[in-house]
């Protein structure tokens, strides 16, 4: 199984910008969908941003407009670059490859270990 490992995050002023990234320990040009997730203290991990393998991709609504999600498959790798961040941003942000449920494509049980962001003055 692909394992990943993200990388990335930091401590940021309210309006700056950070891009995550997703290292995957093999191929992902076979890998269907691929995603951010984040979860901040006392809330449930929640999804940030996904894509898949043709490019359609999925944001929440809280990112929409400041967040991009992008894959490089030559590399193993992905991204989240993120924009105008915000206090309410401040969480660990894990990658995964999402193997989906009978509900939603972008559910995932597989976790990294996640990278800190916060966002603060």
């Amino acid at each position: 199984q692909v394992q990943f490992v993200e990388s990335g995050g930091g401590l940021v002023q309210p309006g700056g910008s950070l891009t995550l990234s997703c290292v995957a320990s093999g191929t992902i040009f076979s890998i269907y969908a691929l995603a951010w997730y984040r979860q901040a203290p006392g809330n449930q991990r929640e999804l940030v941003a996904g894509i898949t393998k043709d490019g359609r991709t999925n944001y929440a609504d809280s990112v929409k407009g400041r967040f991009t999600i992008s894959r490089d498959n030559p590399r193993n790798a992905f991204y989240l670059q993120m924009n105008n961040l915000k206090p309410e941003d401040t969480a660990v942000y894990y990658c995964a490859a999402p193997q989906g449920s009978k509900t939603s494509i972008w559910t995932a049980d597989h976790w990294g270990p996640g990278t800190q962001v916060t966002v603060s003055s």
